[in-house]
C-alpha cells in the first residue's frame, strides 16, 4: 500500500519500539514520511534509526511523565519542524485481571499508561495542530472498547475511556482542522501478547478458534488501516472507531 501524500509529513508515534507502534513507524517511513518515536524501549527505537536515519528520529521516556512528553514534542518539532500526524499507540494489558484481582496499583498503572498517557501527549501536540489548521489524530482503542472479554476491568474500562475521549475530541476540534478517529484491534500478535504463545500456545490457539477469522493478525495490518485512516481518503471519517478484529464483535 502507497501513499504518496505521506512525502515530507511527520508522524509522531509513541510505542514505536515494539508491536503495532513498531508496524505503523515502518508503514510510514516506506511511504516517505519522517517519524519521530516516544517509547521508553531505546533498544527497538535504535533499530529503527540504524535502518531509516535521518528520517527517523526519537526520544526515549514515557507517556505518563508529562515532562518527558513535552521534551518528545519539543525535539520533534526542533527535528522536523512541525507534526502532522499523531498516533497515540502506547499502552498496556492488566493480564485479564477482574475487578477483585485488580488493586490500585495496577488500576492506575493502566490508567495511567493507557489513558492519562493518551491525554498528555495529545494536550501537548494539539496546540500545535490547532494553531496550524490542520492535524490527524488515530489513537488506539481495542475490541476491549466495544465489548467485554477483550480484556480485565481496568483495561477494558481504559479502552472504553479511549473510545469516548476520541469522539469529543473530534467534536471539539473537527473545525479547528483537526481529525480524529481509534483502531479498535483485536487478536494482534504482538510482543505484548506473548505470553499466549508460550508452552504449547494452548490460549492462543483458542483465540484463533474463537475468531470468525480463524487466526491472528500481524501488527503490519494494523499499520496499513493506519495508513488509509490518516490519509485524504479519509478525510470524511470523523470520530469513527474502526475495528480489525477478525470478526470478533460480530459472535
Amino acid at each position: 500500500m502507497k501513499f504518496e501524500e505521506y512525502v515530507g509529513k511527520t508522524v509522531f508515534i509513541t510505542g514505536a519500539a515494539s508491536g503495532i507502534g513498531q508496524a505503523q513507524a515502518i508503514a510510514f517511513l516506506e511511504n516517505g514520511a519522517n517519524v519521530f518515536a516516544f517509547d521508553m524501549d531505546e533498544q527497538g527505537l535504535l533499530q529503527l534509526s540504524e535502518q531509516y536515519h535521518p528520517r527517523f528520529a526519537y526520544r526515549v521516556g514515557s507517556v505518563c511523565i508529562k515532562e518527558d512528553v513535552v521534551r518528545a514534542f519539543e525535539e520533534a518539532v526542533a527535528t522536523f519542524t512541525q507534526v502532522d500526524i499523531l498516533l497515540n499507540t502506547a499502552g498496556i494489558l492488566d493480564g485479564f485481571a477482574k475487578t477483585l484481582d485488580t488493586d490500585e496499583t495496577l488500576w492506575d498503572r493502566i490508567m495511567n499508561t493507557n489513558v492519562k498517557g493518551t491525554y498528555f501527549v495529545t494536550n501537548t501536540i494539539l496546540p500545535h495542530m490547532v494553531q496550524r489548521k490542520s492535524g490527524i489524530i488515530v489513537n488506539m482503542a481495542s475490541i476491549a472498547g466495544l465489548v467485554a472479554g477483550g480484556g480485565g476491568a481496568a483495561y477494558t474500562a481504559s479502552k472504553h475511556a479511549i473510545v469516548g475521549y476520541t469522539k469529543q475530541l473530534d467534536l471539539d476540534y473537527c473545525r479547528d482542522g483537526i481529525r480524529a478517529n481509534a483502531i479498535a484491534p483485536g487478536a494482534i500478535q504482538t510482543p505484548m501478547n506473548k505470553a499466549d504463545f508460550e508452552g504449547d500456545g494452548e490460549i492462543a490457539k483458542w483465540v484463533a478458534k474463537e475468531t470468525p477469522a480463524g487466526r491472528w493478525a500481524q501488527p503490519s495490518e494494523v499499520a496499513s488501516l493506519t495508513l488509509y485512516l490518516a490519509s485524504q481518503a479519509a478525510d470524511y471519517m470523523h470520530g469513527a472507531i474502526i475495528p480489525i478484529d477478525g470478526g470478533w464483535i460480530t459472535k
